[in-house]
């Protein structure tokens, strides 16, 4: 009997955790042929469907979730239609909730695995290849004649080791740029806006499962390895001993983790101080920097703490912080968000992301919705679009402001016009006024340029401001533009030119390496940026430009 396994991603870059642990899982019943199709939503739907028809498959099983669900449920459909003794199976997030209704609705699907799929994908594919009945397998929902039947649900694994390893059977696609790993499931929160919080507890792999796993990761050189444990540092011993195991063995890997930074301790914190730039990316869920919002919706945190640890991660390490917030929670309404906003900001974090609250199925989340009568999308991605605290058009405002801080912000391009902005007022107001300039002048319609960034800023930055505020953000925007590479060519109009470029003998700590070019830019500004704070007098600086294939390019202010 062939078996596929198939998802659609997002971008092609990531990689599947789900189709090789339900592969690692079931790889030892007998007279199975198996394959895994890890596809993306960006192809045309006729050539992912030549794609799944190709395979021949007996069984096709689908790994669902929010971006994906839709297109998969047409996919299905129209490969019944070609194949129709093919049993197709749905299973993941997106479809263990609903269940009933939604094969009630699409009769192409055949069995739905809810929950924790790596047994009873086991039992359910031992039962269609045996010819054994589907009634005694917990956590499915099964078509059997014209009637749908959803059997009891099954209870979480709590020996994850029963699982065999994927990476050790060579399951996983180490050559992706992006590889997911996880040490453990569950979370210690209960979020009544995340998927985690409907199970309750923590259950983690062995330590020596994973330092197993992690061993093969970084001798096979994947470039970056994405942990999708939902609180990575939920046990601090647990998290220093695996931290320190990669800090001991890596050989170039990058990895990131979602933590809670109010669990740090001081022994994390100095462990963290010893981890090289760029290896080690902290993702940490802020969500609202309001504590009567984060307890509507039992996110049980201390601001306070989880603000001085990353003031700490900022000042004591050199790990990437990305916080993020959740917009549209119970309670906050558009001044709450900004001054939500302004407290991340001053933390000085390396990226910041706001999106707007999604009304997950199966959450706590729907049960306040509907009580406190918010209006959210009925398809995936579920997004709100009103709440009692905010209304439509200030939705639409705050994804203006996500767009501009991915933009602005998290770019690291515009870093001194950012410290520019700052000495005028809080940089979320300005965020906020930007967006509604963005927005008014179409300019969110598109794509947008790097010049055309930089020229857009300009134009929100001429409206207000005196002569002499406009001419320091006029320089400390030409200031950014020259870092982000040689001046040249289709320059913004606020540009002024310097002196010229200049091609100076270069001195001995500058002399290039083979294959590389070397250029030089001098420009005077009317003050000195490369201090902080900044000098308030006319400097002479000298931008170098270094090029060299394969190492992109690199810029040096002297």
């Amino acid at each position: 009997m062939k078996i596929l396994l198939a998802t659609l991603h997002a971008k092609y870059v990531h990689a599947s955790l789900a189709l090789p642990y339900l592969a690692s899982a079931c790889a030892t019943l007998p007279e199975l042929d198996w394959s895994i199709l890890e596809l993306t939503v960006n192809e045309l739907p006729d050539q992912l469907l030549a794609k799944l028809y190709a395979e021949r498959a007996d069984v096709v099983m689908f790994s669902c979730y929010i971006w994906n669900t839709e297109l998969t449920l047409k996919l299905a459909s129209d490969l019944k239609q070609l194949a129709p003794n093919t049993f197709i199976v749905l299973g993941g997030p997106e479809v263990s909730f609903g269940s009933f209704e939604m094969m009630v609705r699409n009769g192409a699907i055949d069995c739905i695995v809810r929950g924790e799929g790596e047994e009873s994908c086991r039992e359910l594919l031992q039962a269609l290849s045996q010819g054994g009945a589907l009634e005694e397998i917990a956590g499915i929902t099964y078509r059997e004649g014209e009637e749908v039947i959803a059997n009891p649900e099954r209870g979480a694994l709590s020996d994850l080791d029963r699982i065999p390893s994927p990476f050790a059977a060579r399951l996983v696609d180490l050559k992706k740029p992006l590889v997911y790993y996880e040490t453990s499931r569950g979370c210690p929160f209960s979020c009544a806006f995340c998927m985690s919080s409907i199970e309750s507890g923590v259950r983690s792999f062995s330590m020596a499962r994973i330092k197993a796993d992690l061993t093969q990761l970084m001798e096979a050189g994947v470039q970056t390895v994405k942990l999708a444990d939902r609180t990575f540092n939920y046990d601090a011993r647990r998290a220093n001993e695996i931290w320190r195991f990669i800090l001991e063995h890596n050989r170039g890997s990058k990895f990131h983790f979602e933590i809670a930074a109010e669990l740090l301790t001081e022994e994390n914190l100095n462990l963290l101080a010893q981890v090289p730039a760029g290896m080690f990316r902290f993702e940490i869920g802020v969500q609202s920097g309001g504590e009567e919002t984060l307890a509507k919706v039992e996110r049980k945190s201390s601001l306070d703490k989880l603000y001085a640890n990353v003031a700490r991660l900022k000042s004591a390490t050199a790990v990437t912080v990305h916080l993020d917030l959740v917009a549209g929670l119970p309670g906050e309404s558009l001044p709450g968000f900004l001054a939500s906003v302004q407290g991340l900001c001053a933390l000085d974090a390396d990226h910041i992301q706001v999106e707007p609250l999604k009304v997950l199925k199966g959450t706590a989340m729907r049960g306040i919705a509907r009580k406190e009568g918010y209006a959210y999308a009925e398809a995936a991605p579920y997004k709100i679009l009103r709440t009692p605290w905010l209304s439509f058009e200030e939705i639409r405002r705050i994804e203006g402001i996500s767009r501009l801080l991915d933009l602005v912000y998290n770019s690291g391009r515009f870093a001194t016009t950012l410290r520019v902005f700052a000495a005028e007022r809080p940089l979320s107001q300005i965020f906020d006024e930007a967006a509604q300039f963005f927005d008014s002048a179409g300019l969110f319609a598109g794509n947008l340029s790097l010049a055309s960034l930089f020229e857009a800023l300009w134009r929100f930055a001429s409206r207000g401001r005196d002569d002499e505020a406009l001419e320091r953000l006029r320089d400390a925007l030409c200031f950014d533009l020259c870092l982000t590479g040689y001046p040249s060519g289709n320059l913004p109009g606020f540009f002024t030119p310097g002196p010229g470029p200049v091609e100076p003998v270069a001195p001995p700590r500058l002399q290039s390496k083979p294959g590389e070019r070397v250029r030089y830019y001098r420009r005077t500004f009317a003050r000195d940026y490369r201090c902080t704070p900044w000098r308030e007098e006319p400097a002479s600086v000298t931008f170098v430009y270094r090029s060299a294939p394969g190492a992109g390019l690199q810029v040096q202010v002297l």
